[in-house]
């Protein structure tokens, strides 16, 4: 139905900047609302909450990525993205993007998708 694919992950020194790319495709009408998560490789340590933006463009953050991290949504081309500055070793993670698509035809609803994470490592 819907297929997700991630991009833009990689290695890069503290301070640097990455983007990342969420791209959508299949029978999506619209995606209602984007978030984006990440999995830290240390064992035991929880899926953080990182950022969000709404089918209207209203975004949230996390506080340890506030004023760093921007959250954006290109409905045309159906494609996320979450642009990454000022990049600290703490940052390292398996980044998720999970998108909330209204799908067509529109009687199928809204469901949510994940992408298949991108690893993103900065070292210090």
């Amino acid at each position: 139905q819907v297929q997700l694919v991630e991009s833009g992950g990689g290695l890069v020194q503290s301070g640097g900047s990455l983007r990342l790319s969420c791209a959508a495709s299949g029978n999506i009408f619209s995606i209602k609302a984007v978030d984006w998560y990440r999995q830290p490789q240390a064992p035991g340590k929880p899926r953080e909450w990182v950022a969000s933006i709404t089918g209207s463009g209203s975004t949230n953050y996390a506080d340890s990525v506030k004023g760093r991290f921007t959250i954006s949504s290109d409905n045309a081309n159906n494609t996320v993205s979450l642009r990454m500055n000022s990049l600290k070793p703490e940052d390292t993670a398996v980044y998720y993007c999970k998108l909330l698509i209204k799908l067509v035809p529109l009687f199928r609803g809204e469901h949510d998708y994940w992408g298949q994470g991108t690893q993103v490592t900065v070292s210090s």
